[in-house]
C-alpha cells in the first residue's frame, strides 16, 4: 500500500540471506539463512534454506512469517522475482527491488531509460553528501513513473516506478563510482526511494555484526539443526546488545563486555525501562 497512514510509521523491511560457513563439511554444504531486519538493526525474523540459491523460496515463506503490512520491504537482486512482487502486494505492503543480471532484460531496459540525459533529466532527483573519516560520499537518486515503456510491465504487480542510484566516493586522489538499478511500487518519491535503499545496508551490517562480534563464521558445529538454533541464540543477543543502553556510546564488542561484567544491572535497566 501506498501509505495513507504517513512515512512515519512505515518501516523499512530488509531481506537478505547469510550462509554460515563454519558449518560446512565435505559431503554437504552449509546452512544458508534468510532474515528479515528492519532500519533499526533488528532482526525481525528468519528462516532456513538449503542453499543461496534457494532464497527465491525462503523469502515468500519468511514474508508468511512477518506482518509487513504497510512497511516498505527490500531484497538484493537474488529476491527480484514476479512471485514474490505478488505476494509482497497481496500482503498490502510495496517494495524496492534491486536489478541485476538474473533479471538481464529488464535491468537493460531500465539502464537503458536511465542512460538517456532526456529521460533522466525529467525524473524526481534526490542527493546526499556523507563526509566520513577521509573520504566523502555522494549519493544521487533518480526515479520516475514512466514504466509502462517496460516490455513486462503488467507482469510485475503494482509496479510503479523504477529508481537509478550512482554512489560516488572521493577518498584522497582516488574517486570511484557504482551506480544501480532498482524496480518499485512505490509512487514517485525519491527521498522515500532512498530511504529504503539506504536502509537495506542493515541487513548486511547486521551478518556482519554475527561474523565479527559473535565469530559466527569460525563456528565448526556441523550439525545443521544445532548450528540455526545457534544462530537464533546470536540474534537474540545482538537485538538485546543493541537496545540496551550501557550510558555511553561504544562498539558493540565493548558493549557485550560491559554487560557481560555486570549483566543484572544492564538488564534490569532494560526491563525497567
Amino acid at each position: 500500500m501506498n501509505s495513507d497512514d504517513g512515512n512515519s510509521i512505515r518501516k523499512i523491511l530488509a531481506m537478505d540471506g547469510k550462509t554460515q560457513r563454519g558449518n560446512a563439511s565435505l559431503n554437504r554444504k552449509a546452512n544458508h539463512i534468510v532474515s528479515c531486519v528492519d532500519e533499526n538493526g533488528l532482526c525481525l525474523g528468519d528462516t532456513l534454506v538449503d542453499d543461496k540459491t534457494n532464497e527465491i523460496k525462503a523469502i515468500p515463506d519468511l514474508i508468511d512469517q512477518i506482518n509487513i503490512t504497510g512497511h516498505i520491504v527490500t531484497t538484493d537482486a537474488m529476491g527480484t522475482q514476479k512471485e514474490i512482487a505478488t505476494k509482497i502486494r497481496k500482503k498490502r505492503a510495496d517494495y524496492v527491488l534491486a536489478l541485476k543480471g538474473n533479471q538481464s532484460n529488464l535491468h537493460d531496459e531500465v539502464k537503458k531509460y536511465f542512460c538517456n540525459s532526456n529521460h533522466r533529466n525529467k525524473c524526481e532527483y534526490h542527493k546526499t553528501v556523507e563526509k566520513a573519516r577521509s573520504s566523502i560520499e555522494v549519493r544521487e537518486y533518480w526515479q520516475t513513473d514512466d514504466v509502462k515503456k517496460l516490455t513486462d510491465f503488467k507482469k510485475w504487480t503494482g509496479l510503479k516506478s523504477i529508481i537509478a542510484t550512482k554512489n560516488t566516493i572521493v577518498k584522497k586522489d582516488k574517486i570511484t563510482t557504482e551506480t544501480r538499478y532498482f524496480i518499485s511500487s512505490l509512487k514517485t518519491d525519491a527521498k522515500e526511494a532512498a530511504r529504503a535503499i539506504r536502509s537495506h545496508w542493515m541487513v548486511e551490517s547486521y551478518h556482519w555484526h554475527l561474523d565479527v562480534t559473535f565469530h559466527e563464521d569460525d563456528n565448526r558445529t556441523l550439525e545443521k539443526q544445532a548450528a540455526y538454533n545457534l544462530n537464533i541464540l546470536r540474534k537474540i543477543s545482538l537485538n538485546l546488545l543493541k537496545v540496551i543502553d550501557i550510558g555511553k556510546k561504544v562498539s558493540l564488542k565493548l558493549k557485550r563486555y560491559a554487560i557481560s561484567m555486570n549483566p543484572i544491572k544492564y538488564l534490569e535497566n532494560l526491563f525497567e525501562s
